[in-house]
């Protein structure tokens, strides 16, 4: 008898087994720096658990031909939508900045079903999240130690004998003119033109072919503990300077709540250095409002090679201050708007002498 129990038990045992081993493959660890084939993984399986709200989008190529892809998450809708661009991953080496896009990926997607601020903001736009916009650098940083620090995209320089590109000096932004290097061994090296990079065309067509969709265009580096606004050239003041300033203020400050860590808010001449050809610049330029570049922890202890520790207080400080400039550009569009068709009611009313009492 107790033979038999036990060979009916094996294949229970199996059984149990086997779903525990599901339950751990299904398991993502966001706390966890992840290869670029891990991370791709990821995004099919969240738009496979949440098929009515995330769909891939793939909207360019890269210079070795890899497939640029982003989230785009919110509520399936026939009407417009407004939009919020976010972008991690233009710099390789910014490994911080990846794991926070899935960080920010996750936490929307567990609180839209119960949290109605973020149902509405879901309703109302459609968020597009690029976990890791230069692909092969970011590949090639995995490599090994020696290219860990590997800044740039991979494409080859004029003379053949360099490469790479900084993707963030690229975008036709007063291109070539303050914070570059015309050597192509440098790590601000902007390229033999405005947009000559397929990384960053991709990102122009696409946000600059529905530029009036969006709302807030956030780009998300290491490090330095920075909000920087527009515009990195010293010249050149945006027009909503005391808005962006505001906002960035708010957003330092829902950061610092969370584990007491300060950032500072300001144009990148006052608080960094000046710089030309950054993606904020270049989508201020095309009139989205709000364009901020987010610089995550440290200040300098560990650099770009953060510890893995750090990986969660920084994901939950960052997401506080992003979800504050995003709730903003909401509730400006919608709220404002609102009140101004409520207000262009009573107007008309008053004119046509209604007797309102």
């Amino acid at each position: 008898m107790l033979k038999m129990m036990s060979l009916s038990f094996v294949p229970l045992l199996l059984a149990v087994g086997a779903l525990t081993l599901e339950s751990n493959k299904a398991e993502y660890d966001y706390f966890q720096y992840h290869p670029m084939e891990e991370i791709s993984s990821w995004m099919a399986q969240m738009a496979k658990e949440y098929p009515d709200v995330v769909t891939i989008v793939d909207y360019g190529k890269s210079y070795e031909n890899r497939t640029i892809s982003l989230m785009r998450i919110g509520m399936k809708t026939d009407a417009k939508k407004k939009a919020i661009w976010m972008d991690c991953g233009i710099h390789a080496r910014e490994w911080i900045a990846p794991a926070f896009c899935q960080y920010f990926v996750r936490q929307i997607l567990q609180t839209y079903k119960t949290d109605a601020k973020m149902e509405a903001m879901m309703t109302n736009m459609d968020f597009y999240i690029t976990p890791v916009l230069n692909v092969d650098g970011y590949i090639f940083s995995w490599t090994n130690s020696s290219t860990r620090l590997w800044r740039k995209n991979r494409s080859p320089g004029p003379s053949g004998d360099c490469y790479g590109t900084d993707l963030n000096r690229n975008f036709d932004a007063n291109w070539g003119t303050v914070g570059v290097s015309s050597d192509c061994n440098s790590n601000i090296y902007p390229g033999r033109g405005p947009i000559s990079e397929p990384e960053a065309q991709a990102v122009t067509y696409f946000v600059g072919s529905r530029k009036e969709d969006f709302l807030c265009f956030l780009t998300i580096h290491s490090y330095g503990q920075l909000l920087l606004i527009p515009y990195g050239h010293p010249n050149f003041t945006a027009s909503n300077y005391d808005e962006l300033m505001k906002v960035g203020e708010g957003a330092a400050e829902a950061i610092w709540k969370v584990h007491g860590e300060k950032y500072r808010v300001g144009t990148s001449p006052a608080v960094l250095y000046a710089n030309s050809g950054s993606s904020r610049d270049w989508a201020r330029m095309q009139d989205i409002p709000l364009t901020f570049t987010f610089e995550l922890r440290d200040n300098g202890t560990y650099g770009f090679e953060l510890p893995k520790e750090e990986i969660q207080p920084t994901c939950e400080e960052a997401y506080s201050g992003a979800l504050h400039i995003i709730t903003y550009a909401h509730d400006k569009t919608f709220n404002g708007a609102t009140a101004t068709v409520a207000a262009a009611v009573w107007t008309m009313l008053l004119v046509l002498g209604v007797n309102l009492m």
